[in-house]
């Protein structure tokens, strides 16, 4: 189910509060080791037989998915596959995110390795980080457009889910709108579904975020799922495509 229409969030940006720090980047190094399934350290080949054939959902993101300051476990993909789980869905997770890491990151990341991993939905968060170090934003639309590109020609089969993000409104009035529209105009151009605020909820609110104001902490992550479990569990509860994760190369 996709929702591309323009998203007015109910609190005041978060942005606003955090600016000072200007930093997603922080907690966990770049790497390029295989990204952990269900929250665990195991990479995606340590997976037992049983799990492997089950579908997979892959998270591609920033430190919001990486799970900055807290374990694995506690991050809204592990929270996704509790209810997975609770659902009794025949779906596995795995978490790809990379704290500090700028959409041309994730592009490379897909295009060098990711993409020859297996998964049947990916879901996109990034672009934050391009924002706050005021990166061009036709070159951020550019590479996550390159990203969606890449999984459609390789996997044509795999949903693609991207999460919307909104901009510091201190940038400038033209900065905002354009990054701001970005992601509702690729998700509709293309098609795909999409989560309009990833933050909703949780952006600005104390009680939902760690010290630094910037990342979410438990309570927050548990907020952040529900959030995304509305747009991607009817994904995930529909039919399996003719062919699966575990065919593809």
């Amino acid at each position: 189910m996709s929702i591309v229409t323009p998203f007015v969030p109910r609190t005041r940006p978060w942005w606003a509060l955090v600016l000072p720090f200007l930093i997603f980047g922080c907690g966990r190094a770049e790497s390029n080791q295989p990204p952990s399934a269900g929250g665990s350290a195991a990479a995606p080949a340590e997976r037992s037989p049983s799990a492997a054939e089950r579908r997979i959902v892959m998270f591609l993101g920033t430190s919001l998915t990486d799970g900055y300051g807290l374990e694995r476990e506690d991050a809204y993909p592990a929270i996704i596959q509790q209810k997975i789980d609770s659902a009794g869905l025949p779906w596995e997770v795995v978490n790809a995110g990379l704290s500090g890491e700028k959409s041309a990151g994730a592009l490379q990341r897909v295009r060098s390795w990711l993409i020859r991993q297996p998964f049947d939905v990916l879901v996109i968060e990034t672009g934050a980080n391009d924002m706050l170090t005021g990166a061009n934003l036709d070159t951020m639309r550019a590479n996550i457009q390159g990203i969606i590109d890449t999984v459609r020609a390789a996997r044509p089969d795999a949903r693609i889910v991207l999460a919307g993000m909104l901009a510091a409104p201190n940038l400038g009035v033209g900065y905002v709108d354009q990054f701001n529209a970005t992601f509702p105009e690729l998700a509709r151009e293309n098609q795909v579904a999409f989560i309009p605020f990833l933050l909703e909820g949780v952006a600005a609110d104390t009680a939902m975020n760690l010290a630094d104001g910037i990342h979410p902490n438990e309570k927050g992550h548990q907020r952040v799922a529900a959030t995304v479990w509305e747009t991607l569990e009817p994904i995930l509860r529909e039919p399996p495509a003719s062919t699966g994760a575990a065919d593809r190369a």
